[in-house]
């Protein structure tokens, strides 16, 4: 069992700290609203992945011929980034950085997710061959590595959202403005690769 459980660790490891849409996300979302929000976001794996893996687990045997599916999830999730980018993009300062309003940060996470070809490639490729191959031996091996992997990962985006919040005082004023602008930029270039990632899909 340890071996899944190790694997498990470090594969959620490398997914929580590895540069994505949903890293910017938390990045902005815990600047803007505080660490409850940054939070928000890195639990939404927990919410979204849990179909993603059943349906590897379906499709598996015809990955090549669900690729113009993956390619409209693709497509589908560029244009949600583009707008998010958008948003970063437009900012200009604010006043009460944790101003109390509807933020729908959960919301925003289980979105970036469910309409990211990424995670369905990983459970497809990587996640669900183990996730078998664990249950195959017995079926505790395969919970251990489900725990292992997601307690890596969103364990990641948590420590990732708490050093984030304890720097907020460095990023306040025009420092916060640029940080924002660059995130929205970074967001602009993850909504492009997905377009691409899309294009090449539906062409096969």
């Amino acid at each position: 069992m340890l071996n899944f459980l190790l694997s498990g660790t470090l594969l959620g490891l490398v997914s929580g700290i590895s540069p994505g849409p949903l890293f910017a996300m938390v990045i902005s979302q815990t600047l803007q609203y505080g660490l409850r929000e940054g939070a928000k976001l890195a639990l939404s794996p927990l919410i979204t992945d849990l179909p993603i893996v059943l349906v590897s687990a379906l499709v598996l045997s015809n990955l090549y011929g669900h690729k113009p599916l993956l390619g409209m999830i693709s497509l589908a999730g560029g244009l949600f980034l583009l707008f998010m980018a958008w948003a970063n993009l437009k900012t200009e300062g604010i006043s009460q950085p944790f101003a109390d309003r509807e933020t729908n940060s959960l919301a925003k996470g289980v979105m970036i997710n469910a309409l990211s070809p990424h995670p369905y490639l990983f459970w497809i490729t990587v996640g669900t061959p183990l996730l078998v191959a664990a249950y195959v031996q017995n079926s505790w091996y395969a919970a251990g590595f489900l725990v292992s992997f997601y307690a890596a990962l969103v364990g990641a985006k948590l420590l990732l959202a708490v050093l984030v919040n304890r720097s907020r005082n460095l990023l306040q004023g025009r420092a916060y403005v640029y940080t924002m602008k660059f995130l929205g930029l970074a967001l602009f270039v993850f909504a492009i690769i997905l377009f691409k990632d899309g294009i090449d899909f539906i062409r096969g």
